[in-house]
């Protein structure tokens, strides 16, 4: 079997309702933390959010759908205008008692990296997915 580089897909299992896990999912940058999300600011009417982590620095991420309470879809922007860069997806199945929250990280082979750096990225991300999706049940099962 072929080992994609390209995409990274994941889920969970939430004991929340659809509506309290989309009240994080339609966050931009929810996801960059260390296993704890934080109450990033951001601006919901706008397109591009500037998101700073204290710890990960500051990351520009555009909002490309949005479709209550079921599917949200980020990009991260990169330094350079027009570069490529990956697309977040999350998509929520379930109902009151209990939903799964899916994401798929894509685009990977359209960066101007090279193999190794992509091979990294994959890696990399692949393993902070399983963390985010982590603090994302802890964050949804908070009163």
């Amino acid at each position: 079997m072929e080992t994609s580089t390209d995409r990274i897909e994941r889920e969970i299992s939430i004991a929340a309702s659809a509506e309290r896990v989309w009240e994080l999912i339609r966050r931009p940058g929810w996801w960059i933390n260390e296993g704890e999300v934080l109450d990033q600011a951001f601006d919901p009417d706008s397109e591009v959010n500037v998101i700073t982590h204290p710890v990960h620095g500051t990351f520009r991420v555009k909002t490309v759908a949005l479709d209550a309470p079921r599917y949200a879809a980020f990009r991260w922007l990169g330094d350079v205008d027009g570069a490529a860069t990956t697309l977040v997806e999350f998509w929520i199945d379930g109902a009151d008692s209990g939903v799964t929250l899916r994401v798929s990280e894509s685009g990977f082979d359209l960066l101007s990296v090279s193999d190794e750096e992509r091979r990294q990225q994959v890696e990399g991300n692949t393993e902070g997915w399983r963390i985010e999706l982590d603090a994302a049940l802890k964050w949804a099962l908070q009163s």
